[in-house]
């Protein structure tokens, strides 16, 4: 066994053994509004539930030199978001939008995806999703390091209203064959779900 103390590694190595252990990752793609209302697109895979009651969804923002992205910096202007499933079908829409653009473009255009209008926020969803959450900003918590200096922002999202395409519901739940969610790995890397199987808990 490899044991590293982390203050004996750089921030890079910190990052692959992160990047490379917690998989595979859950991916959002979350639209939001600028305070112009120019729609943002953009994926992230440092995404997870934080409780269902109430529903609250984590993100976590990490920033570039000191700067806050454009999605972290509209959730807090705007405290909206939508957050939508990341599938087989649409995968390379979606990494099309991972293309940095200066604030105020619109990632819309090069993926090719429609907007859909919100039912409970004005942020707009995109029609190609097979699920999408509309949410509210729960909790913006910023992240220092040792230096003091804010490196990340981990949004806590509270769901307001879930739209589910009907082929992936039954029964009221969701069917990950039919989902085909995607997963992000290290690096360039994304998984499909693989073998299924089941585990009951001990009583």
């Amino acid at each position: 066994m490899i044991s590293l103390a982390t203050d004996t590694l750089t921030h890079q190595q910190i990052y692959k053994l992160l990047i490379g252990s917690v998989i595979p990752r859950p991916i959002a793609f979350v639209t939001t509004l600028t305070e112009e209302g120019q729609v943002n697109l953009a994926p992230f895979s440092f995404y997870t539930i934080v409780s269902h009651q109430p529903a609250i969804i984590s993100i976590s923002i990490q920033r570039q030199n000191g700067r806050l992205k454009d999605t972290a910096r509209n959730i807090i202007h705007q405290k909206e978001a939508v957050i939508h499933s990341v599938s087989a079908h649409n995968l390379t829409a979606v990494n099309q939008a991972a293309k940095p653009l200066s604030y105020g473009h619109s990632e819309l255009p090069l993926t090719g995806m429609t907007l859909v209008d919100s039912s409970s926020i004005q942020t707009p969803g995109v029609s190609e999703a097979l699920s999408r959450f509309e949410a509210k900003l729960f909790q913006h918590i910023p992240i220092s390091n040792d230096q003091e200096q804010v490196i990340a922002d981990l949004l806590l999202l509270q769901i307001v209203h879930f739209h589910i395409d009907e082929k992936i519901y039954q029964d009221g739940y969701i069917s990950p064959e039919t989902l085909e969610p995607i997963s992000r790995l290290a690096g360039s890397t994304y998984a499909k779900i693989g073998e299924l199987f089941s585990l009951e808990r001990p009583e």
